[in-house]
């Protein structure tokens, strides 16, 4: 599944266009590579998206195409952020 998909399902970003915008902007890193909105997301990754200043990571549990609301955040894990 491509990046900006992944963290608009995981309701990380609430819209795809934003997604695609932070990725291309450099915001976004997979195990510390900066990638494009293409990048192909596995489980296991550990993504760093920067908001503002502060950096939130987390690492993919599960890629999924559709799901509920409340099953979004079992997707990924927190690693660290604030």
């Amino acid at each position: 599944m491509r990046l900006d998909k992944f963290l608009k399902v995981s309701r990380i970003i609430k819209r795809r266009t934003v997604a695609n915008e932070a990725c291309d902007g450099g915001r976004v890193s997979v195990g510390g590579r900066v990638v494009k909105a293409s990048y192909d997301v596995k489980e296991g990754d550990e993504i760093q998206i920067m908001f503002g200043e502060k950096p939130l990571k987390i690492r993919v549990l599960s890629v999924k195409d559709n799901v509920r609301k409340d099953e979004a955040a079992g997707l990924y894990e927190v690693v660290t952020g604030d």
